[in-house]
């Protein structure tokens, strides 16, 4: 059974009997008789059950950074209510004109994957230190961000943008995603954002290689080693081949995405101390990953236990109004979030992190090495400088997904025969 933080505000509890209240209508609830694991919701769970946060005095992990459990309770709360929450939502328009019209029972993946990018982009607009407040008027960046994941065919990262893309990855419209389609599928609708103007880089084969992203992040680099140097590409910016003024930044900002699987049925518990050193690192984005067919949003850890946000829960669908602004307060959990143990973790996950600047991406690459000497952990990625020669990049091969390696991994993690796939592999 999940568990939840216990209340430690006054407007916290009436803030979670008005949820309560309405994922409670009848219209919502779900058959628990024959229900997959992915249809189940908070309104199909007996609330009375949740078990109160410890009073701990090990340090709680958010996303970067730590809290004291004893005295900083508020404080947690304050941090995991301004992470976006994006749930199952209905009576939305259908996706693709004529296709379904609510997410419930398939698009928690889908989901989990705007929460991790939400994130990236409040981190990029608004800072890892930015609070959400209800009923505080919100400044435009962060009305801008929300306004992305609305779900609505023309918002840049809505279910409706991600649901179609995906099935330029094998992926039909309702399909179940897994943690790699769903980093294969936002890398590609990010090019099209041209306000945030993210890189997101997915590395596959469990190695992240340094030179691959600073040519991605700093895409001058190759023309200035074409043009012979920095001072001959400046020289030319007026010239018809030269690159925009945006393309000429010193650093895109990077969200980068590592799918990785840590064990067969179950997590390796060599892996669980690597992962929980990822929650610690101040550029964490978080994991998305959760149990077999059903995702969650993982956003830090207390113990032996992983903090998430779980998008299994249906509200209706928001529309914004004609100045943009949206009523945003079912876009943040205002109840307590809900733990689990690390050895329940599906091994197949996708990690995040986000570098504004060279400098964190820099800081990063020393901290992730810093990790692999330390013992008592197994490493769950490669980090490199340059591409070894038995990696082949996809990009470079311009191969169609059905055929990528990205395509063969994702049928890896997918796959409910295991053993088959590793043998085919």
């Amino acid at each position: 059974m999940s568990r939840l933080f216990p209340s430690s505000t006054s407007g916290l509890s009436s803030n979670w009997s008005s949820a309560r209240s309405t994922e409670n209508d009848k219209q919502d609830r779900v058959k628990i008789v024959g229900m997959d694991a992915a249809t189940l919701t908070y309104d199909t769970l007996r609330f009375g059950e949740f078990e109160d946060f410890p009073e701990t005095s090990d340090p709680v992990w958010i996303l970067g950074k730590a809290y004291n459990a004893l005295t900083e309770k508020d404080e947690i709360l304050s941090d995991v209510t301004s992470r976006l929450w994006f749930t199952y939502r209905k009576n939305f328009p259908p996706i693709g004109g004529t296709g379904p019209t609510s997410d419930t029972g398939w698009g928690c993946m889908l989901r989990c994957g705007q929460m991790i990018l939400g994130e990236a982009l409040i981190c990029r607009h608004l800072g890892r230190d930015w609070r959400w407040a209800r009923g505080q008027k919100q400044r435009e960046e962060y009305v801008s961000i929300l306004n992305a994941f609305i779900d609505k065919k023309d918002s840049y990262y809505s279910i409706h943008q991600i649901a179609q893309m995906g099935v330029g990855e094998g992926k039909p419209i309702g399909q179940w995603y897994g943690p790699n389609t769903v980093a294969q599928v936002l890398k590609k609708l990010a090019v099209f954002d041209t306000w945030s103007r993210l890189v997101v880089h997915v590395a596959m084969d469990n190695t992240v290689v340094i030179e691959e992203i600073k040519r991605l992040c700093m895409p001058w680099l190759d023309f200035a080693g074409e043009s012979g140097g920095v001072g001959e590409l400046n020289g030319c910016l007026e010239g018809a081949c030269a690159l925009a003024e945006e393309e000429m930044a010193l650093w895109k900002p990077l969200v980068l995405l590592i799918p990785l699987r840590l064990g067969l049925s179950d997590i390796n518990e060599a892996y669980i101390e690597t992962l929980k050193q990822c929650f610690m690192l101040p550029q964490s984005l978080g994991v998305i990953g959760g149990k077999p067919n059903s995702a969650h949003y993982f956003i830090g850890y207390v113990g032996e236990e992983l903090i998430y946000l779980d998008p299994h829960t249906t509200q209706p669908a928001v529309e914004p109004y004609e100045d943009g602004q949206v009523l945003d307060e079912t876009y943040h959990c205002q109840h307590p979030p809900c733990r689990m143990h690390i050895c329940e973790l599906d091994p197949s996950i996708a990690v995040g992190f986000f570098c504004k600047t060279e400098d964190d991406f820099d800081d990063w690459c020393m901290r992730i090495r810093r990790l692999s000497c330390k013992r008592g952990g197994l490493p769950m990625f490669e980090l490199v400088d340059s591409q070894p020669s038995h990696m082949v990049s996809v990009d470079t091969l311009n191969l169609t997904p059905d055929f990528s390696d990205s395509d063969r991994l994702e049928r890896f993690f997918d796959s409910e025969d295991e053993e088959f796939e590793i043998l085919s592999l």
